[in-house]
């Protein structure tokens, strides 16, 4: 060995050593926070008894200790990632979480990598280096440095990273080569200049974020909410965060990102979870799902809901008082239209209709035993025992009963006479798309009724009357004990000094009762998983393009502010009520006021696999350019005919050949929902290593089988995918979903086919 490679190596090894003792200084840092922390936690528990309001503070610690504790625990693998060197000398290193040296008028230890410190870490380039001078990257294991990577921006220097401009090239595709382990990674030690421009853009309004598959687009819009709840702390602890994803597997896939940098305040959901207490996982056509995704759907569910608000045909009789009583049809339709004129929902307009009645019918009952013979306090009475007879209540109620949004949907979709009365004056819904919404009562929910059930939520309102009853009858107690409490305060101060502040002087009973009444236990998104009129701070859509008119209403409700941040690809609507245009789905809320932004770079896809996908996009009806991938693998897309009849004997060997080629690492195996529900179970049995993944846990197996909807969003090793000749020709969006088919590998691509190739697979494989 020459001796300049020997000093090189020894240079270097005193470097690791260097980065090794820092990096011990911070993990020192963070356990003393751990101990201080869990003192505090156990100092908290023990502290118990003590009136309402005691408990609640105590409720809140605890909470507040658990979260830093979680918090400290997520951020403690890879804690310490990066270190910048400025021309002005100075050096500072870059994590995970801020950590500051008390000691030393708290200079920092580490920077937040959210903190704009911390910025020219991602940012800094040879031609702009924002006072860089040197960027090092470092490859940690736990608390153990393995090594590390120098890039010197200096324009004089050596080429830097790749033509695409890559920070921390090698670092970068050391992580893309990885084995994928069935949960995301953070890319937190990686992110490239597009994506940080991204992730750091302004909370206000909406930010589109069009990126081909690849370019980082959910990891983006997950660090950006690390990002926000960083730089927006104040405003969005109050009201949260809620990042939408297509489908439980996918939320389960991503479940561990905002945890490791450092959040868990952060609500995760389908558009079907939106509604409490509501399980929507039942399957239904894509037909189906289309047509209850349509806007037209609300003036259905509108008319479905006048149609609930009935009269007499001419009368309705019922026996008051051992005598007969009428509802009257002219009174009836005076006392709806007066309901409706009041433009309150459904179950609120309810009261006015029926006050209209109980008063007719008062004066009924007054005619019979003559008015003039009664006063005032005569007819209220008449009026409360109307109001008490259960054969009165009952015919009232069957001319406008009080309706929830579950009860309504059931009923209209299981009757054709109701859903044929609901649909008459809606374009585009003829006998063929009732047939379709038709279904058996009592049916489970589907994720596209969810939208559905969330509009009549709104159209029918809820009478709560009695529970703001209850609750200012509480808030009375609440404010009665603050005036004892500051009572008590007052009198146990020791005014020496009249000029001295008294506890009135700052805080009033008011204040303090709010004080304890809004403070809880619960984290914001805790209480707005439990809250169906729950408004956000902030929204972020993943897979933004394939929700339906009916679920972009949901959303916009859950965010009157229009605070968003959607992420898709229109080039990868698969769904039949997704969009092909951003413009289409946001120009009814927020006209033109939205801003574009655009990934390009495709970290994920090889280049081998990309340039077979790009056959594919090139047929379809879109002028979007395929993103560029920053690498090549050597592992060329392959492809076998295997005739139908042997496919279930054939593809288990199949799958286990490819499944070697990518030892300890993720196979996923794709095709048409029709043949995995055929096939699927048996293939799963003859294959050990297989699941059919219908559970969020099955990604961690080494072979999961899944249909081509199942898989978007999501990312393996290698991509076994049966059968696109039928997922081409499976919908109007074929190709769309042959496209995500194709890209979510990133190592190796199999297709096995029975048919012909579609013509652009065909042109790869010539």
């Amino acid at each position: 060995m020459s001796d300049a490679r020997v000093d090189r190596e020894t240079a270097r090894a005193e470097e690791i050593a260097a980065e090794q003792r820092y990096l011990n200084v911070l993990y020192g840092k963070l356990d003393d926070l751990r101990a201080e922390t869990t003192q505090r936690l156990k100092a908290t528990l023990r502290d118990s008894g003590g009136p309402p309001q005691a408990r609640t503070e105590r409720d809140i610690s605890t909470r507040m200790y658990t979260d830093k504790l979680t918090q400290l625990s997520a951020v403690e693998h890879g804690m310490c990632f990066g270190r910048l060197d400025l021309d002005s000398g100075e050096t500072f290193r870059v994590g995970r979480l801020g950590l500051f040296d008390e000691d030393n008028e708290y200079e920092p230890l580490l920077l937040d990598w959210r903190a704009p410190a911390a910025r020219p870490f991602y940012l800094a380039t040879a031609a702009a280096r924002d006072g860089v001078h040197r960027r090092r990257h470092l490859k940690t294991s736990w608390r153990k440095v393995l090594d590390y990577e120098d890039e010197v921006l200096d324009l004089d220097a050596a080429e830097q990273g790749s033509d695409l401009g890559l920070a921390g090239e090698a670092t970068l595709l050391a992580r893309l080569d990885a084995r994928r382990t069935g949960q995301m990674q953070d890319i937190v030690s990686t992110i490239q200049a597009e994506q940080d421009r991204i992730i750091r853009a302004g909370m206000n309004g909406v930010l589109v974020v069009q990126g081909g598959p690849g370019t980082g687009k959910t990891a983006v819009a997950l660090h950006r909410a690390a990002y926000l709840l960083y730089t927006f702390r104040e405003q969005l602890s109050k009201r949260g965060v809620l990042v939408v994803g297509p489908n439980p597997t996918f939320l389960h896939y991503i479940g561990q990102v905002l945890p490791s940098l450092g959040e868990t305040g952060v609500l995760l959901s389908t558009v079907g979870g939106l509604y409490p207490g509501i399980t929507a996982t039942a399957v239904e056509s894509a037909r189906t799902a289309e047509i209850k995704g349509r806007a037209g759907m609300t003036d259905v569910l509108t008319a479905a809901v006048r149609d609930r608000q009935q009269v007499p045909r001419d009368h309705v009789e019922v026996t008051f008082d051992r005598e007969p009583l009428f509802l009257k049809r002219k009174d009836a339709t005076a006392a709806r239209t007066r309901a409706r004129r009041t433009r309150r929902p459904h179950n609120l307009a309810r009261r006015v209709f029926q006050d209209e009645m109980y008063r007719s019918l008062t004066l009924q009952v007054g005619e019979r035993l003559g008015l003039d013979l009664l006063d005032r306090r005569d007819l209220d009475e008449i009026n409360a025992e109307l109001r008490a007879d259960p054969a009165v209540s009952t015919a009232l109620d069957a001319l406008w009963p009080e309706m929830t949004p579950q009860r309504l949907l059931d009923e209209l979709l299981s009757s054709p006479e109701r859903l044929a009365t609901a649909t008459a004056k809606v374009l585009g819904v003829g006998a063929d798309e009732r047939d379709a919404l038709l279904r058996a009562a009592g049916e489970p929910w589907t994720p596209a009724d969810v939208p559905l059930l969330d509009e009549l939520a709104e159209l029918l309102g809820e009478d709560d009357a009695a529970a703001r009853a209850e609750q200012e009858r509480q808030e009375r107690e609440e404010l009665a004990y603050a005036q004892g409490v500051l009572h008590i305060m007052e009198q146990d101060e020791e005014i020496a000094d009249e000029e001295r502040l008294r506890v009135s002087d700052v805080l009033d009973a008011e204040l303090l009762a709010e004080r304890f009444r809004t403070r809880s236990d619960l984290s914001a998104a805790e209480r707005a998983a439990e809250d169906r009129t729950w408004t956000f701070g902030h929204v972020i859509v993943d897979e933004a393009q394939e929700l339906s008119e009916m679920a972009w209403r949901v959303l916009m409700r859950r965010c009157p502010s229009r605070s968003m941040t959607l992420v898709g690809d229109v080039a990868q609507t698969g769904a039949l009520s997704g969009t092909s245009s951003w413009d289409e789905v946001l120009s009814p809320y927020v006209q033109d006021r939205w801003k574009l932004a655009e990934l390009t770079v495709n970290y994920r896809t090889p280049a081998e696999i990309m340039d077979v996908a790009a056959e594919v996009l090139s047929d379809m009806d879109t002028e979007l350019e395929p993103p560029q991938s920053v690498r090549t693998t050597g592992n060329p897309p392959w492809s076998q005919q295997i005739a139908p009849e042997d496919l279930v004997s054939e593809l288990p060997q199949v799958v286990s050949e490819e499944l070697a080629e990518v030892a300890d690492g993720r196979l996923a195996v794709l095709m048409p929902p029709e043949l995995l529900a055929e096939i699927g179970p048996r293939l799963a049995e003859s294959l050990p290593e297989a699941v059919v993944g219908t559970r969020p846990d099955d990604l961690e197996s080494p072979v999961v089988l899944l249909t081509v909807d199942e898989a978007k969003g999501l990312e393996f090793d290698a991509v076994l995918l049966v059968r696109p000749e039928a997922v081409a020709e499976e919908s109007d969006r074929g190709l769309n979903d042959l496209y995500v088919a194709l890209t979510r590998s990133t190592q190796r691509l199999g297709i096995v086919h029975c048919d012909d190739l579609p013509p652009s697979l065909a042109r790869s494989f010539e």
